[in-house]
């Protein structure tokens, strides 16, 4: 058979095997399109047939989460873990609170999660997880008696060498504060490296909430590096206001860009002088509250009800919210308003064609599997204190998830070069992280 018929022949499989679940048929057509000139080269993946294996979770879990509002209403929400694969160690990938989330989802999250953790160069496998659960509008109490119920069914399956969960979306420091309570309260076991994100008092790691973001804009920096360009100057717009979103805008400000819109579910900010990132931070972090307040503070500040952020014009894109958020279209009118760089911190943000006209346009395209791989890098980074009972400053940190940013981007620069598609770091973060995966699943045999 042919290739690319083959290649076509294991996408349909997927798809038939796995009805209704676009997210993840998506995620696994744009790494299956980026395997051909691997197979080539290594013909037993194909003969032992790596590909369709890698492409079925190991486990995946459904369980109910019922839980009782403040008004003594009952609610039954659908609760998810999906252990994709463990061949280059323990489950490894974030849980997300939020009604959108279903199977499809949590499998599309947890197959780019495998190849994520794999470039990081961390002994972690891939997982993902979460609940169709809304904590918008929640209060603490509710939010804590969700977690506690959500945890009652999911502790049975973790453990910090079986799976190790973290946070996503709607799913902050609140929220692993409570699911780790329960655990300890079930398991009578103070598990630290069962959970990262934890908070600083009790296991956690320092610069792990910066992590996703500052290691966009590390990725972001090399990228720029290798085609003798810097931050310096750049005016950036990062869609988000989020954990993401915050510290990919600090971390720009930082390397001296100008980031000049930020954006929530409600609509966009727009302040050409650049982002206040502390009434961000006082917003989002302390109050809660939307984005539109900015501008009621700031008065030279534009907020745009409903507004698209990808309409702002700017030389840098980060794309830092959710998937699927910016189209076709929206790649067309970034270029034509002269962006010369765009990178995901978010988990698949552009849509297939989007990332299609960026590819033809010759811009620097960071894919979220390598640019956004910094949160999941340091909550490795987090487990080894654990398993260490130790510490590690600021500074440290830092600079190790500087340097596991650094190695992702040349691992998938260079990985394009050998397989020749110099410069597309897509097809580099999919056969490098595909490669490890692969050779640890050989050595392991069939299981």
């Amino acid at each position: 058979m042919p290739l690319e018929e083959k290649i076509e022949t294991i996408y349909q499989q997927v798809r038939a095997r796995n009805p209704g679940e676009d997210e993840f048929h998506q995620a696994v057509k744009e790494v299956l399109e980026s395997l051909g000139p691997v197979l080539v080269k290594y013909p037993e993946f194909a003969e032992k047939r790596v590909i369709e294996l890698v492409c079925e979770p190991e486990r995946q879990i459904i369980f109910r989460v019922p839980w009782q509002d403040d008004r003594n209403e009952i609610h039954i929400n659908r609760g998810f873990r999906v252990e994709f694969n463990s061949a280059m160690g323990p489950y490894k990938g974030g849980l997300r609170f939020h009604p959108s989330v279903y199977l499809g989802i949590i499998k599309f999250l947890g197959f780019e999660q495998l190849f994520k953790n794999a470039l990081t160069g961390m002994p972690i496998g891939g997982g993902k997880g979460g609940a169709d659960f809304d904590p918008k509008g929640r209060s603490d109490g509710e939010i804590m008696r969700f977690c506690q119920s959500f945890m009652i069914e999911l502790y049975r399956h973790l453990g910090e060498h079986t799976d190790v969960p973290a946070g996503d979306v709607g799913v902050g420091g609140r929220e692993i504060g409570y699911l780790f309570g329960q655990y300890k309260r079930i398991t009578n076991r103070y598990e630290s490296g069962v959970l990262t994100g934890k908070g600083l008092g009790w296991g956690g790691s320092l610069v792990r909430k910066e992590a996703t973001g500052y290691g966009a804009v590390y990725f972001l920096r090399e990228m720029l590096a290798v085609r003798k360009g810097t931050l310096e100057g750049k005016t950036c717009v990062v869609s988000g206001s989020g954990n993401v979103a915050i510290y990919t805008i600090e971390k720009l400000q930082q390397l001296g860009a100008r980031v000049v819109a930020c954006s929530d579910s409600d609509g966009v900010i727009v302040h050409e002088k650049g982002i206040d990132l502390a009434l961000v931070k006082r917003l989002k972090e302390i109050e809660r509250r939307r984005i539109a307040d900015y501008g009621s503070l700031h008065r030279d500040a534009r907020y745009i009800a409903g507004g698209n952020i990808w309409d702002i014009p700017c030389h840098v894109a980060m794309p830092s919210a959710t998937q699927n958020e910016l189209n076709g279209k929206d790649a067309g009118r970034l270029l034509a308003n002269g962006c010369i760089a765009v990178a995901e911190g978010a988990n698949m943000p552009c849509t297939p064609e989007a990332v299609r006209l960026f590819l033809d346009a010759g811009i620097a395209f960071g894919p979220g599997k390598a640019a956004n791989a910094g949160g999941v890098a340091t909550s490795a980074l987090e487990m080894q204190q654990n398993a260490s009972r130790d510490s590690w400053t600021f500074e440290y940190t830092e600079r190790r998830l500087d340097d596991i940013m650094t190695r992702i981007h040349a691992a998938t620069f260079e990985t394009a070069e050998e397989f020749g598609a110099a410069g597309n770091y897509v097809v580099g973060a999919n056969i490098a992280g595909f490669l490890k995966v692969a050779r640890a699943m050989v050595a392991h045999g069939l299981v």
